[in-house]
């Protein structure tokens, strides 16, 4: 199979993936809105971040880190010799996921005091009521690990089966339930004599049933229903929960990586876990419907290819991907390192957000964006050691990262402030991706022109210039004292000066043909 044979599955793959992440971010970003606009960056809303990040951290296990990463190469290659034995390896997973998750879930609502005070410091806990309401949040969202792990699982069944467009939607409806309960309960909940924060609990929670509920049609209608052989531990779940075990130590890693520096972070002034949050989400945006979508294609079709020793398509796949990130992540990271400032004032400055609050997401979200092509490249190297039956690698780099990142925000921030967590979080992530292509290569028995490419300097190269333009254009067009509407719209244009300048640098050093391609196929 040809590279532009395999560019064009995974474009197309990619592509519908990208327009459903696409308007999930979007609603994303209003759901983020939303919480500035109410709640502001104030004590209740660390309050909500830091109990949502303790369902949220086991979510990386059970749902979009180690379980997916093993589930899906194991469910492929059993699908490939046997459709029935694969139907009964998903409802036997779906199963002892459910069973875990609420074992888990039910112990976190007995000792959610136990655990925020993991969490947190004397300085956080100094104030009774917003403990007691980060206690109450972890109670109310603790069954969300539930949903949200079958909700994962059925999405990774039907990326294999090739349908990937209702999956990467419905965490648009996630979103939606959260933007409803944002506006509808507030009030009433403070008539019934409960704290409005708590609106945001009951959205996580309907939000999640939301979310794995939509899925469960499509997965009946393409014969995939609950049937047998049903065995709840099997040789083939048995190979899932083996990887997920050696998954779970890198995932130990990093969540202790999060207490640490949830830790430091309450430490250094009130509002800096929001501040942290909200420049994360706008840094995430690019990474969640580019980057996601595109590890989530590569992630299925190497498979598919590896399992069936085909190597070379394997890689050809593999190659296409690390193109891909490069060419989309990079423009994106240009435009939104010249737009920060501006981003931020326009999607959260208003109600309780104010301008200082934008000052101080801005420093943090400057310093996420350093390691923003990384962090892409990560989301597909990551999982293609799984189907490589390699999962031991990650992990191991996913430690080392991890214990030098830790090391280096427990010395800077006490020096420096919240903002060197920030910092700390993309080195880490460009240690780690550059370690983890070490062992590809190896392993893929690959030259290091695999990733050295004329082309790649060609894309960073159009990058730079594309951000000195779009500052340039922002500098002339854009007023902070300007009406919303005639901001927004200078935004837009100078956004789309920007990006128009990368696709002329691109036809100018010599990838028109590519980037034409690509935008025909998509």
């Amino acid at each position: 199979m040809g590279q532009s044979n395999s560019t064009k599955r995974v474009l197309l793959s990619s592509s519908k993936m990208a327009v459903a992440t696409f308007s999930s971010r979007i609603l994303g970003l209003v759901r983020e809105q939303a919480i500035a606009a109410v709640f502001g960056a104030s004590g209740v809303t660390d309050a909500f971040t830091i109990a949502y990040r303790i369902p949220n951290m086991l979510r990386d296990l059970f749902a979009e880190g180690a379980f997916s990463s093993a589930f899906v190469p194991t469910f492929t290659g059993v699908r490939l010799k046997n459709e029935k034995l694969a139907k009964g390896l998903l409802w036997s997973m779906a199963a002892l996921l459910a069973l875990i998750t609420g074992v888990i879930s039910l112990l976190l609502i007995v000792y959610a005091k136990e655990v925020v005070l993991l969490f947190t410091n004397e300085v956080f806990n100094s104030d009774p009521e917003r403990l007691e309401i980060t206690i109450g949040l972890v109670r109310i969202m603790a069954p969300f690990l539930v949903l949200i792990s079958l909700a994962a699982l059925f999405m990774g069944t039907l990326n294999t089966l090739k349908i990937f467009f209702v999956p990467s939607f419905a965490p648009a409806l996630f979103n939606i339930a959260m933007i409803g309960c944002i506006f509808l309960l507030p009030d009433r909940l403070k008539f019934w004599g409960y704290h409005p924060v708590y609106s945001l609990g009951v959205g996580v929670m309907l939000g999640g049933f939301i979310q794995m509920i939509v899925q469960l049609p499509l997965l009946f209608k393409k014969g995939y229903g609950p049937q047998g052989p049903f065995k709840l531990i099997s040789k083939d779940s048995k190979v899932v929960l083996k990887r997920v075990g050696i998954g779970t130590i890198g995932i130990a890693a990093t969540q202790i990586n999060v207490i640490i520096t949830t830790i430091l972070a309450t430490s250094t002034v009130v509002g800096a876990v929001s501040w942290l949050t909200f420049a994360f989400r706008l840094f995430q945006f690019p990474v969640g419907i580019l980057s996601v979508s595109i590890a989530g294609s590569n992630l299925v079709h190497f498979s598919e290819a590896w399992k069936n020793s085909e190597k070379e398509k394997a890689i050809n796949y593999l190659s296409t991907s690390y193109f891909l990130s490069f060419l989309t992540i990079v423009p994106a990271m240009a435009l939104l390192f010249a737009l920060a400032k501006e981003s931020i004032h326009l999607v959260f400055e208003r109600g309780a957000f104010d301008g200082h609050d934008t000052a101080m997401t801005y420093q943090a979200l400057k310093y996420y964006l350093v390691g923003l092509p990384c962090y892409g490249l990560y989301k597909i190297f990551a999982p293609t050691f799984f189907a490589l039956d390699r999962p031991k690698i990650p992990v191991k780099i996913s430690i080392f990262s991890i214990f030098c990142n830790i090391i280096f925000c427990v010395y800077f921030t006490p020096k420096y402030g919240f903002w060197i967590l920030a910092l700390g979080t993309s080195l880490s992530m460009i240690l780690n991706s550059v370690l983890q292509a070490v062992f590809l290569r190896n392993l893929l028995d690959i030259s290091w022109s695999f990733f050295f490419k004329l082309r790649i300097l060609k894309i960073i190269v159009s990058g730079i210039i594309t951000y000195v333009a779009t500052l340039q254009a922002s500098q002339f067009l854009f007023r902070f004292e300007d009406p919303f509407f005639t901001k927004a719209l200078m935004f837009c244009l100078s956004g789309a000066f920007g990006a128009v300048c990368y696709g002329l640098v691109l036809f100018i050093l010599g990838e028109g043909r590519e980037l034409l391609r690509v935008v025909r196929r998509k």
